[in-house]
C-alpha cells in the first residue's frame, strides 16, 4: 500500500452501507455539492431556524463534526507517516455516521478471516433450517475465542472452502473482500469489515437473532492475551466483542500483518471498527499502531 495516495473520504450513510466508496454521515458531501445559493451576506453565515434567531442547532452539530473529523483526518495523516501502512474505519450504530481514513486499502486477514468464516457457519445452518451442531459449535468456540486454526481449517473445509465464503461474504454486503484458499491470505479492507460487524447486529439483516447472539457472545470471550486492538478505545464499563489477526509472512520479508476488529458498546455508546496494519518489525509494534489508531478515533470524534 506504500504507492497508494493517503487519503480520508467523507460522505453520508444514514444508516446504509455503500460498496466501493468509503462514507462519513456528517453532511459533508451535501454541503459540498449542493449547489450555492445566491447571497449578499458572508458565504459562511448561519442558518437560522423559521421563527427563530440566532445560528441554526443542526448547522452548529454539523459544522463541529466536519471540524473533528478534519482533526482526525490530520491526525492519522501525521501517524501514518511514520508508521508502516494502515487503515481504519468506524460506524457509529446509534447516529450511523461512519468515518474511513484509507477504508478501501486492501490487507491481508490473517485470523481476523475467522469471522467472516462464523457468518458463513451460521447462515449455512440458517438454510438448512438446523442448529448447529455439538462439532461445529466447539469448532465455533475454538475459532473465535482461541483463535484456533486448526478448527479454522475444519470448518472452512466442511463448508466449501474459499467459494462458499465468498458467497457469504456476498449476502453480507462484503464487495471488497477476495476469500484465499489459504484462508489467512484473504484480502480485505477496513470498510469491508465494518460491513461486515454492522451485519453481525443488524436486526433486519441476515443473520437470525440467534445467530447474532452467538457471534456476539463468542467475541465478547476471546482470550485474556487476545483482548487488544480496538478494545484500546474502550472505557470501563464497556463491553467489546472482539477479533484480531497477526501473522507473518515470507512474501512481505517475515514482516507483520496486524488487524483489529471489533465492536464497544453499552447504554450509551454502539460503535464499530476495523483497522488493519502491515510491515511491522514485531507484533507488539503492531500492536501499538492499531491501538494508538482505535485511541484517535474515540479522541477526535468523541464518540
Amino acid at each position: 500500500m506504500s504507492g497508494l495516495p493517503r487519503r480520508a473520504v467523507l460522505g453520508s450513510a444514514a444508516g446504509a452501507l455503500t460498496a466501493g466508496v468509503t462514507l462519513i454521515g456528517l453532511g459533508v458531501r451535501a454541503a459540498r455539492s449542493a449547489a450555492p445559493t445566491p447571497r449578499s451576506g458572508p458565504s459562511d453565515r448561519p442558518l437560522r431556524a423559521a421563527g427563530r434567531s440566532g445560528p441554526d442547532p443542526a448547522e452548529i452539530a454539523r459544522r463541529e463534526r466536519a471540524r473533528r473529523v478534519a482533526a482526525l483526518d490530520s491526525a492519522l495523516r501525521q501517524y501514518d507517516n511514520a508508521v508502516p501502512a494502515l487503515s481504519v474505519s468506524l460506524l457509529d450504530h446509534t447516529t450511523g455516521q461512519r468515518y474511513s481514513y484509507r477504508g478501501g486499502d486492501r490487507c491481508d486477514t490473517a485470523s481476523a478471516v475467522k469471522v467472516e468464516v462464523l457468518a458463513c457457519l451460521l447462515l449455512t445452518a440458517q438454510n438448512r433450517r438446523r442448529e448447529l451442531t455439538s462439532s461445529e459449535l466447539a469448532l465455533a468456540t475454538r475459532m473465535i475465542r482461541n483463535s484456533d486454526n486448526d478448527a479454522t481449517t475444519t470448518l472452512f473445509a466442511r463448508l466449501g472452502r474459499a467459494k462458499a465464503v465468498s458467497r457469504s461474504n456476498t449476502r453480507l454486503g462484503l464487495t471488497n473482500t477476495v476469500v484465499n484458499s489459504a484462508w489467512g491470505l484473504t484480502r480485505t479492507t477496513a470498510d469491508d469489515q465494518v460491513t461486515l460487524l454492522a451485519k453481525l447486529i443488524d436486526t433486519s439483516g441476515p443473520l437470525d437473532p440467534k445467530s447474532r447472539k452467538l457471534a456476539s457472545s463468542l467475541m465478547t470471550a476471546v482470550e485474556a492475551d487476545q483482548r487488544w486492538g480496538v478494545s484500546a478505545a474502550a472505557r470501563p464499563g464497556e463491553h467489546v466483542a472482539l477479533k484480531n489477526g497477526w501473522d507473518t509472512r515470507t512474501a512481505d520479508h517475515g514482516l507483520w500483518v496486524v488487524n483489529s476488529l471489533g465492536r464497544i458498546f453499552d447504554d450509551d455508546v454502539n460503535v464499530s471498527m476495523a483497522v488493519l496494519s502491515h510491515g511491522h518489525r514485531t507484533l507488539p509494534a503492531g500492536i501499538t499502531v492499531v491501538e494508538k489508531v482505535a485511541k484517535l478515533t474515540r479522541e477526535h470524534l468523541a464518540w
